[in-house]
């Protein structure tokens, strides 16, 4: 296990880009870190470089029942997903195609759906 250079903890989407752009144009390895949950080793930082702890970035930002869909942050759990949508008679499952057992961290870039919506 390598630990990073540095943590961020960006709370704007608007500070992402930015922080990106700067480890872009120095060539610094960026570290995602979302809730917590990825059991692969994906944040490790073998080449140092810095953690993006996106945890703080969990807002639901858009819920359409029409179409199934959620828009939400990386640090979004699926337990405040739940939690949203209780209700609303829907929920977001375990085992859900493109999301983690806990969050969203894992979910298609904004945007979640799932089998458990139909």
């Amino acid at each position: 296990c390598a630990p990073p250079d540095a943590v961020v903890w960006p709370q704007a989407v608007g500070q992402v880009q930015e922080l990106a752009a700067l480890c872009y144009r120095y060539r610094v390895p960026m570290v995602p870190f979302g809730t917590g949950t990825g059991l692969e080793g994906g944040v490790n930082a073998v080449q140092g470089g810095i953690c993006f702890d996106l945890s703080r970035m969990d807002t639901i930002a858009e819920l359409s029942l029409e179409d199934f869909s959620v828009a939400v942050e990386p640090g979004v759990t699926r337990k405040a997903l739940n939690n949203h949508l209780r209700d609303t008679g829907l929920w977001f499952p375990v085992g859900t195609v493109g999301a983690s057992a806990a969050s969203g961290e894992a979910m298609a870039p904004g945007v979640a759906w799932g089998q458990g919506w139909h």
